[in-house]
């Protein structure tokens, strides 16, 4: 423009303005509607409010509202305004009438408190207007609060159809803003404003200088102002840094519409309500769309764009915050729940995205060409895994983009919104449905691909959800994605096995022919064992590591590993044992083998606590308890085979101790000659015992030396017992078999020989048994028994060493010591006490088997006891009645004689009586006698530790009488009764219990005791054979 043309034109303007002043008029009508949060200024703590208006001169007031501090008016007042520069006052007045404020008016003129105001300039009103205006001081001193609404409508003389101020700012704010878009590109440029008010800087100079001057002289208000910037700025939101300014100037129009809590001050906007909020609809929506596609409308590598998109969010915050407080929608979404959706939204059209273009997305990232990928032709394939492993690559690099450079940019929401973990869920949820798809179609196809191939899949799905998915292990649901892959689990264990197998078995054969040579000098075990449970501890880390989520499918993987375990170890051991005896008599290769199993018990006590211990399957805790039993059984049984090796040196050496027993002869000495006296004994055992517990220091495990020292320790006690305490029958007569089990052992001799006496009994004779007795004889002296008993102490206490050996618990509860024991107290016990434990321990003493030719019925015999005891001394008799015998089998050439003979058995009776017969029948084998006896047992035992033994007999003139049948009725079947009549079955012989054969060896050794070989004699007596011609 020319500068004349424009000097004219600013002197016609100004013209105009000072025409404008002189000739200005105009009609204001103003309605005062309301007011809220007044002060109160009564003692009552409320007010008596009126309103007072001003304009220039004149002044009107509105009615009083009694004790309101939110009166409501509505009251409109008229005024007519010759000049422009005049104001427009709102007073805000509480209502007084007592005599103190009649005193204040006479002084002051004003009776009434103050309450604040308002001051309007003419000159900004145009048009009609609905506005809250803050209620300000009128001094410092001033206690002011709350605000007033008013309704204001001018009509300026000659503008009647000129449109209002605010009308005209908003045309020349938008035709600015969209003139200088042009003038730079289309794009917006924005002033580089800083400071509080920098959000009231909309343009560069000379633009701003332009709308500041227009508000200032029409009263624009300045959040009208921003609201109509805000409107430009929507339209160009998608622009750089446009985004951060919207949400700027929405949190000061958010500021300025809460201030105070007016309710209703957005309903007075000159902006107009309803223009605003669509709006924000529209621009609500726009947002949202392009946050739903932020990874394309906000590139990762664009941080400008990134900062568009933080200050998007802050625009949707704000936005959110508008409508819940300024516009009271109590349902409104919140921000982050809006984000949320549009993540996940974004997340399923990437997935979506990835699995249509998954090999071309794959090479590209790589730079790998695609040409002779059969696969990318194709996708997802029903014989190959390629296309699942590479989409999950992608889909990893697409999360770990959201965690480390979406979630940074929108952070404003740090414990509602997490971009990566949504992202993750979401496209988790896609993903999880086609891949369990695609597996169900490999297992319905038979798993055309390797076990191997599944099983990495398996664990890039598990990486991919616990890495991404639920990093911190917060899942309250049990996860099915382990079910997908539970039989490729499955048949890979399978493969397992047979691979375990394997390698156990080709271990084993390399050891055992490099002679079960120990893997280094610290450890004793030989190197088969390390290979089993590296293989072993291999399999379990890869079942370890897929860290299955889901409980049940877990018992079943640990199930078929259990399964797997036993069957190798089960197979290990078995070919170790069915090797171990042709190395038993190698001291290092036995001790190496039983070492092994040692170790394979330590290593699976390892494996178990690793596999979950207590907390296993009850199928699997009881595989695994029952192998780790077997394998303890096997040890023992090991220890059984090695320690018989030694046997015989042990038992040598016994018998040497007992030549050195023989030797110890008199009374018992004194405590330091009888110790001295064991050290002699012991001499040859020690000896022996040493050279073989100082070998096995060195080549046995510590449980493995014990289980070896418990054997040990059996056999010595074993021997102690069989060779010292109660040596068997010499030779040549007879010959009989010791037992092994220890609690037998002092009872073996006894039946071995009523064994053999049964089976020659046709050609025994009396001699014999005489003979047999005698050999009893072999007994200990009182001094003797003593020294064993001292010998036995110093054995105990070599086999626990100060605690290094044996436990004592285990020595004195030992079978074999306490057999021992037993055996050597026999010694010590009298007569009387061995014949009550007799009776009290043999109830069938006539076993009568007709199928057995041996234990056939030999006959019966009637009698009748009666159990009489005095009144006055309590002595107590057996009266017995013979009636008669029946069924006698007996054949002879010459005449049959037979008789009854009863013996009482019992305590108490060395100078009692203790036999009676009857008279014999001349060939009758069914005689009757009809004879009575008595016995007189005394008061010193009840009447239950006695017995009676009914012999049938043959009288001989000239020789001995010959046995035809033994019968045994013990007198504690009969007690209760008091009296009986009964038919007694006779046997070929007396058949005892280990208990009975016992008491009667030591009995047969007490040769001066006639009631002792009286008892022997009765008890070893059998039928007679018959003599036929």
């Amino acid at each position: 423009m020319d500068e004349k043309i424009h000097v004219g034109h600013m002197k016609a303007i100004k013209q105009n303005v000072l025409d404008g002043t002189s000739k200005w008029s105009a009609k204001i009508t103003i309605t005062v509607i309301s007011a809220q949060g007044l002060i109160g200024k009564d003692k009552t703590g409320t007010s008596d409010p009126y309103v007072t208006v001003q304009v220039g001169k004149i002044r009107k007031r509105t009615r009083t509202v009694a004790q309101n501090l939110n009166p409501i008016w509505n009251e409109k007042f008229y005024f007519e305004c010759h000049n422009s520069s005049d104001r427009i006052k709102i007073r805000v007045w509480d209502e007084d009438n007592d005599l103190k404020s009649k005193l204040r008016q006479k002084l002051t003129r004003e009776s009434d408190d103050f309450l604040g105001q308002t001051i309007v300039d003419v000159r900004t009103l145009s048009g009609e207007m609905d506005v809250w205006y803050n209620l300000e001081k009128r001094t410092d001193k001033s206690a002011v609060s709350g605000s007033i609404r008013l309704q204001l409508s001018v009509a300026i003389k000659g503008e009647e159809n000129a449109a209002p101020y605010h009308v005209q700012y908003t045309c020349l704010h938008q035709n600015l803003f969209h003139y200088l878009n042009e003038l730079n590109s289309g794009v917006v440029r924005l002033p580089k404003a800083k400071g509080d008010g920098a959000w009231k800087i909309y343009f560069e100079e000379p633009a701003q200088e332009v709308i500041d001057e227009f508000s200032m002289r029409y009263g624009i208000e300045s959040i009208y102002q921003a609201m109509t910037h805000f409107s430009c700025l929507s339209t160009k939101y998608t622009s750089t840094g446009v985004p951060a300014v919207l949400s700027t100037l929405l949190a000061q129009i958010n500021s300025f519409y809460v201030h105070n809590s007016v309710s209703d001050r957005f309903a007075a906007s000159n902006f107009g309500k309803e223009k605003f909020i669509k709006l924000l609809d529209q621009l609500h929506n726009s947002v949202r769309i392009d946050l739903s596609v932020y990874r394309n409308t906000f590139p990762a590598s664009d941080r400008a764009r990134l900062a568009d998109l933080k200050s998007i969010v802050d625009l949707l915050t704000s936005i959110s915050f508008f409508r819940l407080k300024v516009q009271r929608i109590a349902l409104a979404d919140r921000a982050s729940v809006v984000v949320t959706e549009c993540v996940k939204a974004c997340a399923k059209s990437t997935y979506q995205f990835l699995f249509d273009n998954c090999f071309d997305l794959y090479h590209r990232e790589r730079s790998e060409s695609v040409e002779d990928d059969d696969d990318s032709k194709n996708g997802p394939s029903g014989k190959t895994l390629f296309f699942w492993n590479k989409l999950i690559s992608l889909i990893v690099a697409v999360i770990e983009e959201d965690r480390q450079v979406y979630s940074k940019a929108v952070c404003q929401f740090p414990h509602e919104l997490n971009v990566g973990q949504v992202s993750a869920n979401a496209i988790w949820q896609l993903f999880s449905q086609d891949v369990k798809f695609a597996l169900e179609q490999h297992v319905m196809e038979n798993q055309p691909c390797k076990s191997s191939d599944y099983m990495n899949l398996h664990f890039k799905v598990k990486g991919l959800f616990s890495v991404y998915v639920d990093p911190n292990n917060q899942s309250k649901t049990v996860l099915d994605y382990p079910l997908w892959f539970e039989p490729f689990v499955l048949k890979w264990l399978d493969e397992s096995e047979e691979n375990s197998t394997g390698v156990v078995r080709a271990a084993y054969r390399r050891d055992k022919t490099e002679g079960f040579q120990k893997t280094s000098d610290i450890v004793l075990f030989s190197c088969s064992v390390t290979d089993i449970f590296t293989q072993l501890n291999q399999c379990f880390s890869v079942i370890n590591k897929l860290d299955c989520p889901h409980p049940q499918v877990e018992a079943r993987y640990m199930r078929k590993f259990s399964q797997t375990v036993c069957k190798v170890l089960l197979g290990y051991t078995q070919s170790l044992k069915a090797d171990f005896d042709h190395f038993a008599n190698q001291q290092r290769v036995a001790c190496t083998l039983i070492n092994n199993i040692q170790q394979l018990r330590i290593q699976l006590e390892k494996l178990f606590g690793l596999m979950g211990g207590v907390n296993l399957d009850d199928s699997v805790k009881a595989s695994l308890t029952n192998l780790q039993q077997y394998l303890n059984g096997v040890i023992d049984e090991l220890a059984v085979k090695f320690t018989r090796t030694m046997q015989g040196a042990v038992e040598k050496s016994i018998r040497e101790v007992g030549i050195e027993l023989e030797k110890v002869k008199g009374l018992k000495a004194m405590r330091t000659q009888a110790q001295h006296e064991v050290d002699v004994v012991l001499r040859p055992l020690i000896e022996v015992l040493d050279s073989y517990l100082s070998a096995f220091t060195d080549l046995c495990e510590k449980t493995v030396f014990k289980r070896i020292l418990k054997e040990l320790w059996r056999i010595v006690v074993f021997s102690l017992e069989k060779t010292i305490v109660l040596p068997p029958v010499s030779e040549p007569k007879q010959n009989f078999p010791t037992p092994s089990n220890a609690q037998t052992k002092l009872e073996d001799v006894s039946r071995s020989i009523i064994r053999n006496v049964t089976q020659q009994a046709s050609r025994m004779s009396i001699s014999i048994i005489q003979e047999l007795a005698a050999d009893f004889q072999n007994t200990l002296s009182p001094k003797q028994c003593s020294v064993v008993e001292m010998a036995l102490k110093t054995v105990k206490d070599y086999f626990h060493a100060n605690g290094q050996g044996l436990k004592k618990t285990f020595l004195e509860k030992s079978p074999e010591l306490k057999s021992l024991k037993y055996a050597l107290s026999l010694y010590s016990q009298t007569t009387d006490a061995l014949l009550k434990t007799f009776v009290a321990t043999q109830a069938n003493q006539v076993l009568i088997r007709e199928e057995e030719e041996e234990e056939e019925l030999m006959g019966e015999i009637s009698i009748h006891i009666d159990l009489l005891t005095h009144p006055g001394t309590g002595e107590r008799k057996v009266a017995i009645k013979v009636v008669a015998a029946n069924g006698l089998k007996w054949r002879s050439s010459g005449v049959f004689k037979p008789f009854v003979q009863i013996n009482l058995i019992g305590p108490f009776l060395s100078n009692k009586r203790r036999k009676v017969a009857t008279k014999s029948k001349a060939n009758c084998w069914t005689p009757k006698f009809d004879e009575k006896f008595h016995f007189v047992v005394g008061n010193e035992e009840d009447l239950e530790s006695y017995e009676l033994q009914i012999t049938v007999k043959d009288y001989c003139f000239a020789r001995e009488d010959r046995i035809i049948g033994v019968g045994v009725l013990q007198l504690k079947d009969i007690v209760e009764q008091g009296s009986c009549a009964l038919w007694c079955s006779l046997g070929r012989r007396i058949s005892l219990n280990d208990t009975g054969w016992t008491i009667l060896r030591i009995l047969a050794q007490r040769t001066s005791d006639e009631v002792a070989q009286e008892i022997v004699k009765l008890k070893t007596e059998i039928r007679h054979s018959e003599e036929i011609t």
